[in-house]
């Protein structure tokens, strides 16, 4: 009854124009914050931690509250809808040539998006055109892992569970010199990350990233889908990440991811609990253990 519920719902939405879409998404964006307490504080308290907005952070609160709505809700019009559909959704792409020289080094690359903007159009459009790899968190419900997989793994693009047997499979990849595409601001579970700041706060970031990039020399780049005003479309940015040597490059992951969310701060997912500890990982640094 779940599965049959949801499928139709994501039918629906797909049959609407995207401006609809994002127009639906901005409404639930402002009732879900009205109504859940808990998600409001979450989503301004993160908002509040970045230092971004102090001119005017009514505003930028009530953007985000929106496109937090439409995030949530583009999803079925993603995953629904065909590759052309979504080749042409996108108005412009900036910074193909980077992905193209990236390629020519024969290393594989690493593509990052944080929870910014709409990641599921990113990855479909880079993996309509070249051999890609995303991981993903499997859904608890299998219905759910496989409505999730009949949307993201289409023309090139391949799943791989965030489990051991995944992680086999995303240094496969990049031996085969093919892309990965990973969010990297997800927390990781204890012993996977290290802290890093984010926003001048101490974030627990994943260390796989890190692992892969040494292990195979790859290059990281970021490749992110910006939501354009009025259900116009995105467009889809990116740029090579230039790593430090000696330097933490979880640190420097999240100063690139910094960059990203700067640009249009409202896009970002900041209800997503970015802050929280991992059962079992040592506590952020300068705070005191429970």
């Amino acid at each position: 009854m779940t599965s049959l519920f949801f499928n139709t719902i994501f039918a629906l939405l797909a049959k609407l124009p995207l401006r609809w879409v994002h127009a639906l998404g901005a409404a639930l964006g402002q009732l879900t914050y009205f109504v859940s307490s808990r998600y409001a504080q979450q989503l301004r308290s993160n908002l509040q931690q970045s230092g971004l907005g102090q001119a005017d952070f009514p505003t930028l609160l009530k953007q985000s509250i929106r496109e937090a709505g439409k995030a949530s809700i583009e999803i079925p019009w993603v995953w629904k809808h065909s590759l052309d559909d979504i080749s042409a959704a996108v108005q412009r792409c900036e910074g193909w040539e980077h992905l193209l020289a990236a390629q020519a080094q024969g290393k594989g690359m690493i593509l990052l998006t944080p929870h910014w903007g709409c990641f599921e159009v990113a990855g479909l459009y880079v993996g309509q055109r070249i051999a890609m790899t995303s991981l993903y968190r499997t859904p608890k419900q299998p219905w759910l892992d496989a409505m999730t997989r009949a949307g993201r793994e289409r023309g090139l693009l391949k799943m791989a569970p965030a489990d051991l047997g995944g992680v086999r499979a995303l240094y496969k990849t990049l031996k085969r010199g093919d892309a990965l595409f990973i969010l990297p601001d997800q927390v990781p579970g204890s012993g996977e990350g290290e802290w890093a700041p984010f926003f001048g706060k101490p974030a627990y970031t994943m260390t796989l990233v890190a692992r892969l990039a040494q292990n195979s020399g790859a290059p990281l780049l970021t490749a992110c889908a910006e939501r354009l005003p009025h259900g116009q479309g995105y467009v889809l940015r990116i740029a090579p990440i230039t790593l430090q040597p000696d330097a933490s490059i979880p640190a420097q992951i999240n100063r690139a991811m910094e960059q990203v969310i700067t640009r249009a701060p409202a896009q970002y997912l900041w209800s997503y609990n970015r802050y929280k500890t991992p059962r079992g990982a040592p506590p952020p640094p300068n705070s005191n253990p429970d």
